[in-house]
Formats: C-alpha cells, sequence, structure tokens
C-alpha cells in the first residue's frame, strides 16, 4: 500500500506538534571579507504542550488560562444578573 500525501502531511504536523522542533543558524554578512553583521538565529515549533513540558512559554500560557477563566466567569455572572432581571415580572411604568 502506498502512503498518500495527506498521510505524510498529518504525520509532520503529529510529530511538530508533539516532539517540535529547533532550528537554529548563525550568519555573518560580510563584504570583501570583511564581516559586517553577525545573526544568530534559533527557532522552536511545537505544540503548547510540549513546550510547556520543556519550560517555554510557562508564564505566558499560565496567564491566557487565567484570563480565559476570569472572562467565562464574568459572562457566567453577567448572564445570570440578567436572568434574575428578567424573573423580577413587569416593572410600573412611570408618569412622566
Amino acid at each position: 500500500m502506498e502512503p498518500r500525501r495527506d498521510d505524510a502531511l498529518v504525520d509532520l504536523v503529529d510529530v511538530l506538534l508533539g516532539d517540535g522542533v529547533v532550528l537554529q543558524a548563525d550568519v555573518v554578512i560580510s563584504v570583501a571579507d570583511v564581516p559586517l553583521v553577525g545573526l544568530k538565529l534559533r527557532a522552536a515549533l511545537a505544540g503548547m504542550e510540549a513546550m510547556a513540558e520543556h519550560g517555554m512559554f510557562v508564564e505566558w500560557d499560565e496567564r491566557i488560562r487565567k484570563r480565559a477563566i476570569e472572562r467565562e466567569e464574568s459572562e457566567r455572572s453577567g448572564t445570570r444578573e440578567l436572568d434574575a432581571d428578567a424573573d423580577d415580572g413587569p416593572r410600573p411604568e412611570l408618569d412622566g
């Protein structure tokens, strides 16, 4: 059975998110054999779970999760307040 292209892409994404990959490059830009600019590049690509296992983005992840929980709680309390107002029954109109 020959592998399909879709399966290979799915496997690649699965490995990238699960295990991750680190790309590292050192680049020196020179003119006439005179080094002018040096670049040291490093990039990590992985799923958040793999990043957290390696101690990366832990504080950021916790901060984002805390904000999401606070937002959900405030939306729930806002919904409860609207439900409580609706249960008050008809309100008398003010003569003006």
